[in-house]
């Protein structure tokens, strides 16, 4: 219970510390390390940065983001405009090649598709939509496809994960081509996080199943 207490203040107390978020109108319980949000927020990307500020703090093993977002009068775009804008912004951006991601917008929520070679470009066109005014949801649809040989794919991963400190002991990667599984356990959400970005960041990764426990 004292735990419980505590991970709620230190969400509490990470949440008023973020820039983009208004902790004011945002609830939060948390239960065995689950925590809950609750609340309002006036976009997408408020919402989906309250989500990362919980990730940060230590003791948070998963996260129920219930928040609702209610867009103010000046904020409403209607579907036309938001696909004409994530277009704009989707053109705009280096990360993602052109004409690779498709767009459609139904009552403020956005749906990406497509076909990108590497992660990161299918993570920067959601990044993208996420900032648009208007813009109550992101489903990010698109699919990896690279280019390259994924034979040595788990290997690569483990001497990356080795590099960025982790003790490899306590991790296992496993690869059928491009398919990436991820188990074993590590201290914090954030290293939690943070395996799963370097087995993406791997040519040749498809998909990622972080399998690993928050101990």
């Amino acid at each position: 219970m004292a735990h419980d207490t505590d991970l709620k203040q230190n969400v509490l107390d990470e949440l008023n510390w973020t820039p983009n978020v208004n902790g004011a109108h945002i609830g939060v319980t948390a239960h065995e390390g689950v925590v809950t949000l609750t609340g309002h927020v006036e976009s997408y990307s408020e919402k989906h940065d309250a989500e990362l500020a919980v990730r940060r703090v230590k003791g948070a093993k998963a996260i129920a983001n219930e928040i609702e977002i209610k867009l103010s009068s000046g904020a409403k775009r209607d579907d036309e405009d938001i696909a004409r804008a994530a277009l704009n912004v989707l053109s705009w951006d280096g990360n993602v090649p052109t004409d690779a991601i498709k767009v459609a917008v139904s009552k403020g929520w956005v749906t990406l598709s497509g076909q990108v070679e590497w992660y990161f470009q299918k993570e920067a066109a959601a990044q993208d939509i996420r900032r648009l005014m208007g813009v109550i949801g992101v489903s990010n649809e698109a699919t990896v496809k690279p280019k390259v040989d994924t034979a040595v794919i788990a290997e690569n991963i483990a001497f990356a994960l080795n590099r960025s400190w982790f003790d490899t002991k306590r991790i296992k990667v496993t690869a059928d081509g491009g398919k990436v599984t991820l188990t074993g356990t590590v201290d914090t959400w954030s290293d939690w996080q943070e395996a799963s970005e370097v087995a993406w960041a791997a040519k040749g990764a498809t998909s990622v199943e972080n399998e690993i426990v928050i101990a």
